[in-house]
């Protein structure tokens, strides 16, 4: 009974929402705190407050234990390939094709991958963790109640947008990361249930772990026409900056696929390099929440920062190049933060005495968020969370759009739909996609038993198939394969008289359907070929005729589909 009530009824999602954010945010907390227990475990009590920001540390712990991750992740992944040999989806890709259908156990597994990398140092963080599992378990819970496609497709944003919200202490972040990055759409009737699945997971979160003190930074100034002029500029040079970061970790794989062509090992040599580089400076090792922390609240030197910045930007490309699992969401927010405190001194230099440098640190931080993750409402208000000032925002905004807008006309992607591009999938985004590719010919096609053979008689066709009988017929040649289509009215007309065979009537010899083909596809053959309707082959090889599709029927169940998918997006019943 409940089931169906929940199914039925917004106040029903509205409260599985809520149970999401709770599971949500248990998930969270714990898969924060398990790492934080490998960190000390590993590197000692110096790693207590951050990995990042170590002190004590031995060498050989700092130069080892990222290769020793590496290893044992590489070995994970062996045993993995035989177990599940699928790669997982994730909660973007299953909202987008699989309308919201998200495998309990692949979270397990992107978790398990995602501590040993992040445990052990390697320099990513737990988002691509905790949004896996969250999403998860949220899809379980919704097709446990039977939830349509649509109302699974939001249950799994409300994963996402708990985690988020747990992990950073931010539940409007969380809400739009969810809005924008896993739904693709923002609607009054998702408002409810995301929002409160957030809100849930940070009342949990707080329980259990506290306040998470490091993305609050306090106030800042900077709200003049210089700070807005300055905050444009940092937006560019971010957006330029992100686009450089993605590039160079798709050059980082292919270079180490070149280079070592035994996958399980590259993690091994990826957690070798980022160890070195650890030998430099620990700020490189894990997502970097102790150094961000200690960009706001410490005065560090130009050349500290700069030489941070060239390190964990070189740690974050190597760590996912190599095959670590993980995400660059904090890592985008620390290269963001180190960025805005070059551009800080730069502008002293210049323009003495220069600006507050938490501003632009402030600005940076949500800037370089938005060129590699995306969602840039959500780095927007990731910014009015850790200063909570609403002065700032503004500035904000303006350098997220410059961002934004620099990496999508210049790049195309953010770095989720990249790694999709990387892989063969054309999606941008998680609007849902996947009911298109359900909608295929084969599908959609009316089975054509009937056929004729090209060399039939014009009077024989005419005796066959008298005006209103049938509107076209498809021909077969003397081996039984697909040849063209003839009008029937076309044959019944004084034009055709003298024509010994239907073979000079015949249409579409070149342009069949195949049966695997979306609805979108076949649209473009119909408006090619100027067709009201084609035949449909099995294949180009055999060119055996299984059925036949009008245009007008692909229309029709193309706009009934569209239809159902904007009434689910705007929640109307």
């Amino acid at each position: 009974m409940f089931r169906a009530w929940a199914r039925q009824t917004e106040v029903g999602v509205i409260l599985l929402a809520a149970v999401v954010g709770i599971v949500s945010g248990l998930l969270a907390v714990s898969i924060g705190a398990i790492a934080r227990v490998m960190h000390v475990l590993l590197y000692g009590p110096g790693a207590e407050h951050g990995l990042s920001s170590i002190r004590g540390a031995e060498p050989w712990q700092l130069l080892l234990l990222p290769a020793l991750g590496g290893l044992l992740l590489g070995g994970l992944n062996r045993l993995l390939a035989r177990v599940r040999p699928r790669s997982p989806v994730d909660p973007i890709e299953a909202n987008a094709l699989h309308g919201g259908r998200l495998s309990m156990n692949d979270g397990v597994v992107v978790v398990a991958q995602n501590l040993v990398s992040n445990g052990f140092g390697a320099s990513v963080g737990l988002e691509a963790g905790y949004t896996q599992i969250a999403g998860g378990a949220a899809s379980r819970l919704g097709r446990i109640f039977g939830l349509r496609r649509g109302d699974l497709r939001v249950l799994v944003g409300c994963g996402a947008a708990g985690a988020i919200a747990a992990a950073f202490d931010a539940p409007l972040t969380g809400t739009f990361y969810a809005f924008e990055l896993v739904i693709g759409i923002y609607s009054i009737a998702t408002l409810a249930p995301v929002v409160i699945s957030a809100v849930c997971a940070l009342v949990v979160a707080h329980a259990l772990r506290g306040e998470n003190a490091v993305l609050s930074v306090g106030n800042a100034d900077g709200a003049d026409l210089l700070s807005y002029a300055l905050a444009l500029v940092l937006g560019l040079i971010c957006g330029l900056a992100g686009i450089a970061l993605m590039r160079g970790v798709t050059l980082t794989e292919h270079w180490l696929r070149r280079g070592i062509p035994w996958p399980n090992l590259r993690p091994a040599v990826g957690g070798l390099a980022v160890g070195m580089l650890a030998l430099i400076t620990p700020g490189v090792l894990s997502a970097g929440h102790a150094s961000l922390h200690r960009l706001f609240m410490v005065e560090n030197t130009l050349g500290a920062v700069a030489l941070l910045l060239v390190l964990k930007a070189v740690a974050s490309a190597i760590s996912i190049g190599s095959g670590f699992r993980g995400g660059l969401f904090f890592a985008s927010l620390l290269l963001g933060a180190l960025m805005g405190q070059v551009f800080a001194a730069f502008v002293a230099y210049v323009i003495p005495p220069g600006v507050d440098p938490t501003f632009l640190i402030t600005v940076g931080t949500s800037a370089f968020g938005v060129a590699v993750i995306g969602a840039p409402l959500a780095m927007t208000f990731l910014a009015l969370e850790m200063t909570g000032s609403f002065e700032m925002t503004g500035a904000v905004l303006v350098a997220v759009i410059a961002s934004s807008v620099t990496v999508r006309r210049l790049f195309g992607y953010s770095f989720a739909t990249w790694r999709f591009h990387l892989r063969g999938e054309t999606i941008r985004s998680a609007r849902d996609i996947g009911w298109l590719r359900d909608l295929t010919v084969g599908k959609l096609m009316r089975r054509e038993s009937r056929t004729v053979r090209t060399d039939i008689r014009l009077s024989s066709f005419r005796r066959d198939f008298p005006l209103g009988a049938a509107t076209r017929v498809v021909a077969v040649d003397e081996a039984g394969r697909y040849a063209g289509l003839v009008s029937v009215p076309e044959a019944h007309a004084e034009t055709s008289d003298g024509m010994e065979t239907i073979a000079p009537l015949l249409h579409h010899q070149k342009t069949p359907l195949l049966p695997a083909m979306n609805a979108k596809e076949a649209m473009a053959i119909f408006d090619a070929a100027e067709a009201e309707a084609l035949a449909v082959i099995d294949g180009w090889d055999s060119r055996n005729v299984i059925g036949l599709l009008t245009q007008a029927h692909l229309l029709r169940r193309y706009g009934e589909e569209l239809e159902k998918r904007r009434t689910e997006e705007l929640g109307a019943a």
